[in-house]
């Protein structure tokens, strides 16, 4: 990994998409940092690869958990392509995932990666748990119970 000032200055817009536009869900920050012809390499079932399919993901999850929040625990960067691990929080107020409000307080770690050109963010990678989030909303078995 490298500490190059391309490398500072694509965390600086990672990390600026994570607070502005997933933690406080301005959406104009959304418009300026993410290009127009954005690909999403892992998308969400029903979520199309491009930019209005994350706009339609980060309103989901805003709207199903009214203080959606992330945790950063850590950032790297290896040239323009940064990888992130957080940790979102939330409160389970809307549906999600066909599964109603529950009221319940919610935690689930994300992993991905974002490139970044030019300050704009072109591509994206990840790795949510999702399996977890549902587990707390009641949707699955309690961990240690059998499948």
């Amino acid at each position: 990994m490298s500490d190059t000032q391309e490398s500072k200055a694509a965390i600086a817009v990672v990390r600026r998409s994570i607070e502005e536009v997933q933690g406080r869900g301005d959406f104009d920050v959304f418009d300026e940092l993410f290009a127009d012809d954005f690909v999403d390499h892992t998308p969400q079932p029903g979520i199309t690869a491009d930019k209005p399919g994350v706009r339609v993901l980060y309103g989901a999850l805003r709207s199903a958990f009214s203080d959606f929040n992330p945790d950063i625990h850590w950032q790297v960067a290896d040239g323009n392509l940064v990888t992130t691990f957080k940790i979102y929080h939330g409160t389970h107020e809307g549906e999600f995932l066909g599964i109603p409000p529950t009221g319940r307080r919610i935690q689930f770690e994300s992993v991905d990666a974002m490139r970044v050109v030019d300050g704009r963010i072109v591509e994206h990678w990840g790795v949510g748990n999702l399996y977890s989030l549902v587990r707390q909303l009641g949707g699955l078995p309690d961990a240690g119970q059998s499948i």
